[in-house]
């Protein structure tokens, strides 16, 4: 695996701006580092380093994909604008363009201003029908630590450290609190200041039938791609990040990341 130094740039962008559309210029299998400091991995095809994975991911992205696994249903700004511009309905809207929806699993922090003061385990889990999606993400997380273990051994023995201080009940896996998976969701620009430091995030992504849909740093201007079967390990508190637009190529294409982070709100004063 080739060794990539990351160079910091100047671009001006902004927490919340659109990540606009970008060719990808990280495309090959690399190990991430920062000032000589190693901070990731990126791998193009999970099937030459963990078939295992593979087909937990594959498990996981059918499952999440059917009716079986409750969703955060959302509407992305085409569907706004085929309503306000076009005068469609909502429904006609949702039939010509994207659906996006999104599920969290494992430890979702407090929400005072949800009146919800005090941590918990996602709902998702009481369904009986999403258990197979459960239990393949949780083993895919496990198996994910091997490879952070194999690749980036000091980092993983310092997020290991981390995770020490957070109650068993809250973990997903050893490095890892909670887990979300994302359906042909293209982020704006943000950083997830509420995870653990040091650590990373494990980002798979399954597609089909479609382009775009990016992870773009803008600190060093890296431009990821994610095609099928692709796993990106990083730092997701360290830089500003947003995901480019995904477009279909075909009926029924679609971009799904399957995600695991640590949340700091589980960790023990």
């Amino acid at each position: 695996m080739k060794r990539v130094d990351l160079q910091r740039v100047d671009l001006q962008v902004k927490i919340g701006d659109r990540t606009p559309i970008l060719k990808p210029n990280v495309y090959e299998d690399c190990l991430l580092y920062d000032n000589g400091e190693l901070i990731g991995f990126y791998i193009k095809d999970l099937r030459d380093y963990s078939p295992k994975i593979t087909q937990l991911m594959e498990i996981a992205d059918l499952e999440f994909r059917s009716v079986r696994v409750p969703k955060q249903l959302l509407e992305r700004s085409d569907v706004f604008q085929a309503v306000y511009k076009e005068g469609k309905t909502r429904k006609e809207a949702k039939a010509t363009n994207t659906i996006q929806y999104s599920t969290i699993i494992g430890s979702i922090p407090p929400k005072p201003h949800m009146r919800r003061p005090y941590p918990s385990i996602s709902a998702v889990h009481e369904s009986r029908t999403a258990q197979t999606f459960i239990k393949a993400m949780l083993i895919g997380a496990k198996e994910s630590q091997l490879l952070i273990k194999e690749l980036m051994p000091e980092h993983y023995a310092k997020q290991q450290k981390e995770l020490e201080k957070v109650p068993a009940k809250w973990r997903f896996g050893e490095l890892f609190t909670s887990s979300i998976s994302n359906f042909n969701i293209s982020a704006p620009y943000h950083q997830d200041n509420g995870n653990i430091r040091p650590s990373v995030n494990v980002i798979i992504t399954k597609r089909k039938n479609s382009t775009g849909g990016c992870l773009h740093v803008p600190d060093y201007d890296a431009v990821f791609e994610q095609p099928d079967n692709s796993m990106l390990v990083y730092p997701a508190w360290r830089n500003v990040h947003g995901v480019t637009p995904i477009v279909q190529t075909h009926d029924h294409g679609y971009r799904n990341s399957l995600v695991f982070y640590p949340l700091k709100a589980f960790q023990e004063k």
